[in-house]
């Protein structure tokens, strides 16, 4: 019986999926070394081929690293290695670029207690300064700059890695809800920046919730009638 042109892919990934159960069962943590070719190849049975295919798969995704003397080691993944390069309007559908939206949406609402938790001097003068700028902008351009700058800062101050990036991802989806306003007319909140910003100062994490929700409810509104954000 002749193999299927696909049964090497499939013995491949079978044998990627059984690494990392060995993985797992040896609780292996990052930096540990993994079993070297030739028992994974006596232990999964498998030709040393397919160990090694698998093995530049989990390579490639970030779980292994390939350390000289040592072999494979086991390595943090990169959680938004590839984000970048298709986190990008072009080939994301209108339902995708919605969903993500709403993620923002969810993440600022709940930014609070963390932006709370990293206000000091300097962080709280950069906000007022990002203000400033934003209502002397001379052009629609400029202001939307300084806006996306101030809701930057807000991540800023979470001082989680993963928020600030997360956030960098979502930067096109911005341009595009503010390349839509453009056509049907900017709306805005109660809650301005100069609003966040004094709740920030003297306020509560709870007061500076409500704030924002307040400066978001536009999009909120535009959500709740379906329009497409």
């Amino acid at each position: 019986m002749k193999s299927k042109p696909n049964d090497k892919t499939n013995l491949v990934e079978q044998t990627e999926q059984k690494i990392l159960q060995i993985i797992r069962k040896k609780k292996l943590h990052v930096g540990d070394m993994l079993p070297g070719e030739l028992e994974l190849t006596e232990t999964l049975g498998v030709s040393r081929s397919v160990v090694r295919e698998a093995l530049s798969r989990l390579r490639l995704m970030g779980l292994l690293e390939s350390r000289r003397k040592r072999g494979m080691i086991l390595s943090e993944p990169d959680i938004f290695g590839g984000c970048d390069l298709v986190m990008d309007t072009a080939f994301l559908s209108d339902q995708t670029q919605k969903d993500l939206f709403e993620m923002r949406l969810t993440l600022e609402m709940g930014l609070a207690t963390m932006v709370f938790m990293g206000r000091n001097d300097e962080n709280l003068q950069k906000l007022e300064d990002i203000v400033k700028l934003e209502q002397n902008a001379a052009s629609e351009g400029s202001r939307l700059k300084h806006e996306i700058e101030f809701h930057k800062q807000l991540y800023q101050m979470t001082g989680n890695d993963t928020l600030i990036r997360f956030q960098a991802l979502l930067q096109p989806f911005f341009q595009q809800v503010f390349k839509r306003e453009r056509k049907t007319g900017r709306q805005t909140g109660k809650a301005d920046h100069t609003k966040l910003l004094q709740e920030l100062k003297t306020g509560t994490p709870e007061s500076f919730r409500k704030a924002m929700r307040e400066h978001l409810e536009p999009h909120f509104k535009s959500l709740q009638a379906g329009e497409q954000q």
